[in-house]
């Protein structure tokens, strides 16, 4: 009996070419993902700092209420939110989402204000890109601040 003939096909292989082809466009495509998720990291780390501030401030308040004092706590953050017993990480909370540690200030005996350099400057790109998308240019001039004089 005869085998029967089967035709062999030839495989083509893949060319140097196509290969580089493939890799660029993996690579673009990479790269507008990265663009992307570049802003959404960005508003991430914004978020956690507010929500962080937040959190601060309400665990400071409590601490307050039980009689400690706003200068007590600026100079030693970490004690009061390890005694409140809120806390977990008290390291971690007392950082923004840049991982920055945040300014606290005493305004008088009962008033705190927690701020984050690093959301600072974000909320002011932000803005900025706002503006130039809006194509209106908001002129930064100083508020004059209340005086106890007057």
């Amino acid at each position: 009996m005869k085998k029967p003939h089967i035709k062999s096909r030839k495989k083509k292989a893949i060319t140097l070419l196509e290969i580089m082809i493939v890799i660029f466009l993996i690579g673009l495509i990479g790269s507008v993902i990265g663009y992307n998720v570049k802003g959404s990291l960005e508003e991430g780390k914004a978020f956690r700092s507010e929500q962080g501030i937040e959190k601060l401030q309400d665990i400071f308040q409590m601490e307050m209420a039980n009689g400690a004092t706003a200068a007590e706590i600026m100079f030693n953050p970490k004690y009061y939110l390890e005694n409140s017993g809120l806390v977990a990480n008290a390291d971690k909370l007392l950082k923004d989402g840049w991982n920055r540690p945040y300014k606290i200030s005493a305004k008088g005996d009962y008033e705190l204000k927690i701020k984050s350099d690093a959301l600072e400057d974000h909320k002011e790109k932000k803005q900025k890109k706002l503006d130039k998308k809006n194509g209106s240019q908001t002129v930064n001039t100083p508020l004059k601040q209340p005086s106890n004089e007057d």
